[in-house]
């Protein structure tokens, strides 16, 4: 597998996990301090799942339209990690 494939995978799973752990620990919190979300852990966590699969989907398109290796939608020109 090319370095700049295993670069944009890592950085999809990454993006997938951060993401996942973000929207599950909200519906906690959101659990907690608020009467409006009423989840059990369970419910969070398969509800956590929704955005963290739609951030693969996004990330997959963004391998291709982005910079080289990375899931960002960014052109490599305008991506301000991108180095001249």
């Amino acid at each position: 597998m090319a370095q700049s494939t295993t670069d944009a995978l890592a950085d999809v799973a990454e993006r997938t996990a951060l993401t996942y752990a973000e929207a599950f620990l909200g519906l906690l919190l959101a659990g907690a301090a608020t009467d409006i979300v009423d989840l059990s852990v369970l419910q969070s966590a398969a509800v956590a799942s929704i955005p963290a699969g739609l951030t693969v989907i996004k990330g997959a398109i963004g391998t291709r339209l982005g910079k080289l290796g990375t899931a960002s939608w960014l052109p490599a020109k305008s991506d301000p990690t991108t180095r001249s």
